[in-house]
């Protein structure tokens, strides 16, 4: 791993300029593993150690990653005239790490969105190459039958010619008032989920995005909360 300069990994949390980091440094208010830094010059790997200021413990790393609740009504972008965007939702000190949505979600669609200023990962998570499913879980009008899952995992065309990879479709209840499912896809097409639906018949009522590869929503987070991801959720997301 990379060692960087502290003053550069802390003003890079978003917090403090790097002129106001020397100073924290020079008044002996910078932990290093429990010990006062000796100099903003000092080197670390940021992903190795523990930095404290004023007693207070930084999320000091080289890349951010968030797993945000995303609710409905807000834009899965970093600007958009348009209203406001999941963003909007996080601290200042967040929103100067210059984070991104890994993907999007239709404005009407909540749940399991990853924000995160590491490009490769994000692209590669994205790519249909890599098969990093996304699960969804959708309420739909009408009656999800078992043509409809074969329908998915054939994969389809829409209209206007666009292709669908083969795609999973489980049932967790169906009837004549409604039906509720898991769909899960390996791409993300615009409204993707919503076309695959309504062709078959059976519109979407309700759209929640519940997993993405093997990192599940979080129960806790409510819509518009967010946390930042563990060591080992990154981790799991670069071997997935």
């Amino acid at each position: 791993m990379e060692k960087a300069r502290l003053d550069k990994i802390i003003a890079g949390e978003g917090t403090y300029s790097r002129r106001e980091v020397r100073l924290l440094v020079r008044q002996g208010r910078v932990l290093v593993n429990g010990v006062p830094a000796r100099s903003p010059e000092d080197k670390v790997v940021p992903e190795a150690v523990e930095i404290m200021v004023d007693g207070t413990v930084l999320h000091c790393r080289r890349y951010t990653w968030i797993m945000l609740h995303k609710p409905a009504g807000v834009l899965s972008a970093t600007e958009d005239g348009r209203g406001a965007t999941v963003l909007d939702l996080l601290p200042p000190e967040l929103r100067r790490r210059g984070l991104f949505p890994v993907g999007r979600l239709d404005k009407d669609t909540e749940g399991l969105l990853l924000l995160t200023n590491e490009g490769g990962l994000a692209h590669d998570i994205l790519s249909p190459k890599h098969h990093v499913d996304k699960v969804y879980y959708a309420r739909t009008a009408g009656c999800l039958t078992e043509e409809d899952c074969r329908a998915f995992a054939a994969g389809m065309t829409l209209g206007g010619g666009l292709e669908c990879l083969p795609a999973g479709l489980e049932i967790l209840s169906a009837g004549p008032e409604g039906s509720e499912g898991l769909v899960t896809l390996r791409e993300g097409k615009f409204h993707q989920v919503k076309r695959m639906l309504a062709a078959r018949g059976k519109p979407v009522l309700y759209l929640k995005r519940v997993r993405m590869g093997n990192l599940p929503l979080d129960p806790a987070l409510t819509p518009g909360t967010y946390r930042y991801l563990t060591e080992d959720e990154v981790e799991s997301l670069r071997n997935f």
